[in-house]
């Protein structure tokens, strides 16, 4: 059908389906080049599933905060293949998700940086703006801890601008509670509070619960005397 967009699940039955053809081709059909691109079909597979197990092994750590060392070799894993298959996006997803296990999970900012760097490469490279605005976020962390809030703020304004833009709602109000922080870190209070208060509006309409709790909390942090 011209025009549908799949979904990774259909993409990959498709590709799983297209291997088992591409064995008939090399067994029945006795051609054996058949065999190069059903291992290149499914190396896209196994890239998108250690991806996808990356990403929900990261999910389990932000709610249990245990790190499931897998994490990091999925990642590698697809990261591995990306590369393998010439896929930049899927390669600079890959790369980000290994930055945040560096950063998020074991604090190890020196680490995460070159990852990040790497994933902002391939992302620019693949015009993957919603990966870009991931990149930018969690690079915006690591200068506002090294003290250069301008900087900071400037990469959040730009992930934030990029996820207005591919209307990444909920994630739009994630990046407003984190200039809430970062306005209220430069002495900034009254700019805060609005940021605040619009990630709580955003956040309620795009019904992202667990983003109007960070908001709520931020509110608290912040603002003591007003919760």
């Amino acid at each position: 059908m011209a025009g549908r967009t799949y979904s990774k699940r259909e993409r990959a039955m498709e590709r799983i389906e297209r291997a088992r053809e591409l064995y008939e081709e090399a067994v029945f059909g006795g051609r054996s080049a058949a065999l190069a691109i059903a291992d290149r079909t499914l190396d896209a597979v196994e890239a998108d599933l250690a991806l996808a197990r990356g990403r929900v092994l990261h999910a389990r750590y932000l709610e249990e905060k245990v790190e499931d060392p897998r994490e990091l070799e999925l990642l590698e894993r697809a990261a591995e293949l990306y590369q393998r298959l010439g896929d930049p996006r899927g390669e600079g997803e890959a790369w980000f998700w290994m930055g945040c296990v560096h950063q998020v999970i074991r604090g190890d900012e020196e680490a995460a940086a070159p990852a990040f760097v790497r994933a902002r490469e391939l992302a620019t490279l693949a015009s993957d703006e919603l990966t870009l605005s991931y990149v930018l976020r969690h690079i915006a962390f690591l200068d506002r801890a090294a003290g250069r809030l301008d900087v900071a703020w400037e990469r959040m304004e730009e992930s934030t601008r990029l996820r207005r833009k591919v209307e990444f709602l909920p994630g739009v109000a994630a990046n407003l509670v984190a200039l809430g922080y970062l306005a209220a870190e430069a002495g900034h209070p009254d700019r805060a509070l609005a940021l605040v208060d619009e990630a709580t509006a955003v956040a309620e309409a795009s019904a992202a619960y667990g983003i109007l709790r960070w908001a709520e909390e931020a509110r608290a942090n912040l603002f003591p005397s007003s919760s």
